[in-house]
């Protein structure tokens, strides 16, 4: 096949495992994976695992190790330091250990495909150790269990692997020396790898920061994006030219510019080269994989799978147990942590270039690792099945938790609960208590609860988007509902959990913009707050105000452009003390709630044609108090209350139509 041709095919492949996967809600490395599998040579053999695609797919992992570089922030460590430096290196020390003692014990006792060097067996540790960072977090973002107990220890250890593979990206070529050669080896590698780490972040950051601040200084994007990928390669080159690998000089590249204030723009940049480079990657890696090994070694390959698995796991949940955590707690950390990574096959890729694994041991290794990472959003699917079932004291863990929310809110009525307890979940139970209006807040960050619950504030620890959370701080009792992070996913679940539960209860909903709007209108949000089009009514009022337009009238303008971004702001209802001249021009709010005898009944929206009369319905909502989105296909019953905006005679010929037909 021709360069052009072979391009497509790789192209073409990524883009269908890509779309497949997103339509099974899976991580898109596993379509790489896939499509990698299928057009390699063991599979349709439409290409081969050529030379020139492999040193492009390194490139992938360049700009991975950059991406991790540019996500290390010593504060960030020094906040999780129990999690990442105990939990997390006693996890990848304690893997490490025990599949080097159990793979050197299978060399001994079993032969044939075992008999490894101890070289390998220690670089086979490594690699056992790492966990899927990408499948992991995108799943926990999707199940809003960042915050949990369990996320942040399982966010500790990820990040404690991520730097683990440093060293090892050292450690790995330094062990393909020959015996005789390996301790100086190793101690030449390390000695290298030091000074040079040494005096680039010693030397390099205020250089890094001054030439960037130049680079910018020219406003161009395409200087800035040459500069980006110069220093990337640059220092990959320059630590592959001292004998170290390529990834450890980019990781260096990306701590330097984690440092200086252009982190997020340089994170953004990158990205494209990220992902486009590391989906070639791991197509190369599922091209290595012979997927007759599965047919023909099935039963090692199941070993492989199994054992790794449960030893993870074992070690994951005895280390977390042994650090405070409840069993619960402990065992979901462990089969969130227990499948294969992506390091893992960069780690296992770097072996085989140095000739530390043998086909024979590669392929059944290769393919175990991807079945544990396509077994993966499965176990994190049932996890709280399983701990339900394994772990007696977990279920009384959490009803102790609902105890707890509910004993603080069974004096509680009519009040507002607050999803999320941060620096905009405070300032509205600031202004609700400065009303005299009761909340009870839940927030899933303890440090957080134990301070604000001791300075007096109506707050407990407890996961908004679970039921029994929302049931426990008196939904059914409470007047509104206020969702104040910017979780969408997290937002849709307490949208679904209310409207079941408490159909007639409005909820506010704060998010970064309006892009989820419409997701978040048909999910049940009664009004939906982006932060985007605040701050930007903000900026415009006080731009206004400097330019000399007088204060009434910026707050006019502001109003209104509120009134057309927020259907509660569209008018008022109509009171019988407020029936004067200048009211009559104002549009105004009036319900109007169908008895079984109207003559609309049955009719869809769109026949009514109240638009033409100049009335908007503004909320539905049904006879059983569940509220529908108002379009045009929805069809009017008996005992459904429309609210519609309008001018008042317009009001008035709308609900003529809607009684009388």
């Amino acid at each position: 096949m021709s360069s052009l041709a072979l391009t497509l095919l790789y192209l073409l492949a990524a883009v269908l495992g890509v779309v497949a996967c997103r339509s099974l809600k899976l991580p898109p490395m596993l379509g790489y994976l896939a499509a990698g599998i299928l057009i390699g040579p063991h599979a349709l053999a439409l290409a081969q695992n050529s030379e020139s695609v492999r040193h492009l797919g390194e490139f992938g992992v360049v700009f991975l190790m950059f991406s991790i570089g540019l996500e290390f922030s010593l504060p960030k460590l020094r906040a999780m330091q129990r999690d990442v430096f105990g939990l997390g290196m006693l996890q990848v020390l304690l893997t490490m250990a025990l599949a080097f003692g159990g793979t050197l014990l299978l060399a001994q006792w079993w032969g044939g495909v075992w008999d490894v060097s101890w070289q390998t067996a220690l670089a086979l540790g490594g690699t056992l150790a790492m966990s899927s960072t990408a499948i992991v977090v995108k799943l926990m973002a999707e199940r809003a269990e960042i915050e949990s107990e369990h996320g942040r220890r399982i966010m500790g250890i990820l990040l404690f692997q991520d730097l683990a593979v440093v060293p090892l990206l050292v450690l790995i070529p330094a062990l393909a020396a020959a015996p005789e050669e390996l301790l100086p080896a190793l101690g030449w590698a390390s000695l290298k790898a030091v000074v040079l780490v040494a005096v680039l972040l010693t030397g390099g950051q205020g250089v890094m920061r001054w030439w960037l601040t130049q680079v910018a200084r020219r406003k161009s994007d395409e200087l800035f994006m040459l500069n980006l990928l110069l220093i990337t390669l640059g220092l990959a080159w320059l630590t592959e030219l001292a004998g170290l690998s390529l990834a450890l000089g980019a990781f260096i590249a990306g701590v330097l510019v984690s440092e200086t204030e252009y982190r997020h723009q340089v994170g953004t940049d990158i990205r494209p080269f990220h992902d486009v480079l590391l989906g070639l990657f791991f197509i190369t890696i599922g091209m290595m994989l012979d997927w007759h090994i599965l047919v023909e070694q099935w039963g090692l390959v199941l070993g492989l799978l199994v054992v790794p698995l449960l030893l993870k796991l074992g070690i994951i949940l005895l280390l977390a147990r042994g650090m405070g955590a409840t069993t619960g707690v402990s065992l979901r950390t462990g089969l969130y942590l227990a499948q294969a990574g992506e390091f893992g096959f960069v780690l296992l890729a770097l072996m085989q270039t140095h000739g530390l694994l043998r086909p024979a041991l590669m392929n059944p290794i290769l393919a175990a690792m991807v079945l544990s990472m396509l077994a993966t959003p499965f176990l994190i699917l049932y996890s709280n099945h399983i701990v339900m079932k394994l772990v007696a004291s977990d279920w009384l863990q959490q009803s102790l938790q609902m105890t707890t929310i509910a004993s603080k809110a069974i004096d509680t009525s009519k009040h507002v609960i607050i999803c999320g307890y941060g620096r905009c979940g405070q300032n509205l139970a600031r202004m609700l208590e400065q009303e005299g209006i009761p909340y009870m807040a839940l927030d899933l960050d303890p440090d957080r609860v134990r301070q604000a619950a001791a300075a007096g504030h109506s707050v407990v620890y407890g996961d908004a988007t679970r039921l029994q959370a929302l049931v426990a701080a008196g939904l059914v009792r409470a007047s509104a509902v206020a969702i104040t992070y910017l979780d969408v996913a997290s937002a849709l679940k307490v949208l679904a959990h209310t409207r079941s539960h408490a159909p007639q209860m409005p909820v506010v909903v704060r998010t970064q913009d309006d892009l989820h709007l419409d997701r978040l209108q048909v999910a049940g949000a009664t009004e939906i707050v982006p932060e985007a089009i605040e701050g930007s009514l903000m900026l415009a009022g006080h731009a206004l105000a400097l330019v000399g337009v007088p204060m009434r009238r910026v707050l006019r303008l502001v109003q209104e452009q509120r009134e057309a971004r927020y259907s509660l702001l569209r008018g008022y209802f109509h009171g019988a003390d407020d029936d004067t001249v200048h009211e009559r021009d104002q549009e105004r709010l009036s319900s109007v709630t169908l008895p079984p005898g109207a003559k609309t009944i049955g009719q869809p929206l769109e026949q009514l044609a109240l638009h033409a009369m100049g009335v908007r319905v503004v909320n539905l909502r049904r006879g059983n108090g569940r509220m529908a989105s108002p379009n045009d296909a929805l069809v009017l019953a008996a005992g459904d209350t429309l609210v519609l905006s309008g001018h008042p005679l317009a009001l008035v010929g709308a609900q003529d139509k809607l009684l009388r037909g």
